[in-house]
């Protein structure tokens, strides 16, 4: 198909505005899903999002539609997350497409993440069509929505598509608008390969699939291809494109969105971002790639039960093809043995990274309380190293000279009627007003700068049960600044567990430390010896709980006779009791480190 038929597009739009359904009626309007084969939220693949209602992984779908000027024209949708923990999901999305649908929904109106995705698009260069969504709904505000979409996005109103995905209104709208103002690619099928890696996956029969947007040239089973970061060179055994099920095509060609299986085993040579090109016909200087992504948030990851080490690599390798955004490294605890410290974009992309390997690949996990990037600046070397995990932070504050945290500029968009209790929450959480703007009469644009370990673990609940689910946020990295900090490590039977250590403001030590020793007594099981809870900083104990013995009935076969008997069977029990603690071993469940991130 020439050039000029062809579309490329996404939806961007802040989380539960309505993308997968509309993606759904998109796919049944044009005809490429049968009844039979209908369901709500189809390109969801993943158990984990359907349950959840979130989409997690994009997705890539051929489309044919007949427009009004007789023409049929070939689609290409990029269905994308909406939470703030997978905007690199969006952004390699938008590296991928000419053109995007803005969705918007009709009742909440521009939530923070809608603005987030704007501005990401507009980077791009990406011709933008407003969408108003769920007009439907009785609580729908189309006048207010227009104007937001003035005033805060700076787009004419009038050229907003209005829609209802659930009911199938405006959909051949939107259609239409997609083939009138969406520009077709640029490219040329007659010069040398040249296309680029957006996404991939791991196959057990054709080892690594790849997502790829064509730029210029052609690619067919057979061609000999070449990775241009390492120059490795693998031939192509099949190409094809979602539609959405995966189809096999003669080729893809310039302008074309689809994906290459070449019997690539080793799951590290694809990296997202990474240019593909013909090895006979190269091409000299590859496609301005993505930037990498850049982990906000660590957390050590080590094998439980019946999961070995090496199953938990494995794991994670194939994993890694799935998901660009983490970053791993092996790493030992004297406490957990020998496991991985990875990064994440996110509080819930760490969720979710765990829940997948558990159920994906069959792994026991025990994942340890998150933490930031710290810098520590030493004394008298002057050296500054970066601190991803607690147990390398410096014990020793006189060996300190400053240390600096990751600041982030919080944007959050609410109704006034909870403007007090959301200016609270932020200044509980260390933040600066920057900016208060009232976007109409009842909605308030927040700017605040604070510290990422303070909205890393519980902020996006909060906020959410401060609002009733109202607000909105998002979040960009602005720099590190110096702070107070010190380190905190828990001691079990004065024995110190380094998956529990964890760096906190030192105005909050003291109140932080009871609020662990107390979740922690919690937690963990009784034992048949005393077990004794003790947080430290810097040496000094400042929290400690104790959880009492478990204790049998050892005198229960005496029956009468002398009550020396029972003493010494009870002296006995004492003696055991003693060994047990001197040598007996506590095992902490994965409730003992989840327990820790809801201290507040």
């Amino acid at each position: 198909m020439e050039l000029d038929k062809v579309r490329n597009f996404c939806i961007i739009a802040h989380v539960d505005h309505g993308k997968s359904t509309l993606a759904d009626r998109l796919l049944e309007y044009t005809g490429t899903i049968s009844e039979r084969e209908k369901r709500d939220q189809l390109l969801d693949t993943l158990d984990i999002e359907r349950e959840r209602g979130i989409t997690i992984k994009m997705q890539a779908v051929r489309m044919f539609y007949k427009a009004k000027d007789g023409n049929t024209y070939k689609l290409h949708l990029i269905d994308t997350p909406g939470h703030v923990d997978f905007s690199y999901e969006v952004s390699r999305a938008l590296a991928a497409c000419e053109g995007a649908l803005l969705l918007i929904d009709a009742s909440q109106g521009i939530e923070a993440q809608t603005v987030a995705n704007f501005w990401k698009a507009v980077e791009q260069d990406l011709t933008i069509i407003p969408v108003i969504n769920k007009i439907d709904l009785p609580s729908a505000d189309i006048d207010r929505v227009k104007k937001q979409i003035e005033e805060v996005l700076g787009l004419d109103p009038e050229e907003a598509i209005l829609a209802s995905a659930k009911e199938g209104i405006g959909i051949e709208e939107i259609l239409e608008a997609i083939v009138k103002r969406i520009p077709p690619p640029k490219g040329n099928p007659n010069k040398p390969l040249k296309a680029i890696i957006f996404d991939s996956y791991y196959d057990p029969y054709r080892g690594a699939v790849a997502f790829v947007r064509l730029f210029d040239g052609e690619l067919k089973p057979g061609d000999e291809i070449m990775l241009m970061s390492t120059g490795k060179t693998y031939e192509v055994t099949e190409v094809g494109a979602q539609t959405p099920k995966m189809t096999k095509f003669e080729k893809l060609s310039a302008g074309d969105v689809g994906y290459i299986a070449a019997s690539i085993k080793d799951v590290r040579d694809i990296r997202i971002g990474d240019t593909i090109t013909h090895e006979k016909k190269p091409i000299k200087e590859p496609v301005p790639g993505f930037q990498p992504a850049k982990p906000m948030v660590y957390a050590g990851i080590y094998p439980a039960e019946d999961t070995t080490y090496e199953e938990l690599r494995d794991a994670l390798e194939k994993y890694a093809i799935n998901d660009a955004a983490i970053v791993y490294e092996p790493e030992s605890s004297p406490a957990l043995g020998m496991g991985f410290r990875v990064g994440f974009l996110g509080l819930l992309h760490m969720e979710i990274v765990q829940e997948r390997l558990e159920r994906e690949y069959g792994v026991k996990l025990i994942t340890t309380a998150p933490n930031v990037i710290y810098r520590v600046k030493k004394r008298f070397t002057g050296e500054v190293v970066e601190v991803r995990n607690p147990m390398d932070f410096p014990d020793n504050a006189g060996l300190i000279e400053y240390v600096e945290e990751p600041y982030v500029l919080v944007t959050i968009i609410t109704p006034k009627d909870y403007i007090g209790s959301i200016i609270q929450l932020c200044q509980e959480k260390r933040g600066i007003q920057k900016n208060m703007t009232y976007l109409d009469t009842n909605t308030v644009y927040l700017e605040y700068e604070m510290p990422l370990a303070e909205i890393i673990v519980d902020f996006h609940d909060k906020i959410k049960s401060i609002s009733r689910g109202f607000a909105s946020y998002d979040y960009e990295f602005i720099g590190y600044r110096p702070s107070d900090l010190i380190k905190l490590t828990v001691l079990i039977n004065k024995k110190p567990v380094d998956a529990l250590s964890f760096i906190v403001h030192a105005d909050r030590a003291q109140k932080f430390a009871r609020k662990v020793a107390e979740k922690l007594k919690e937690t963990i099981p009784r034992q048949l010896f005393e077990v004794h809870i003790q947080v430290a900083k810097g040496g000094k104990v400042i929290a400690s709980e104790r959880i009492k013995p478990l204790r049998a009935n050892v005198t229960a076969k005496c029956y009468g006779g002398d009550i020396t008997r029972k003493k010494k069977l009870l002296e006995n029990q004492k003696e055991g009791k003693k060994r047990m603690k001197q040598f007996g071993k506590v095992q902490l469940p994965q409730e003992a480190f989840l327990s820790v991130l809801k201290v507040e």
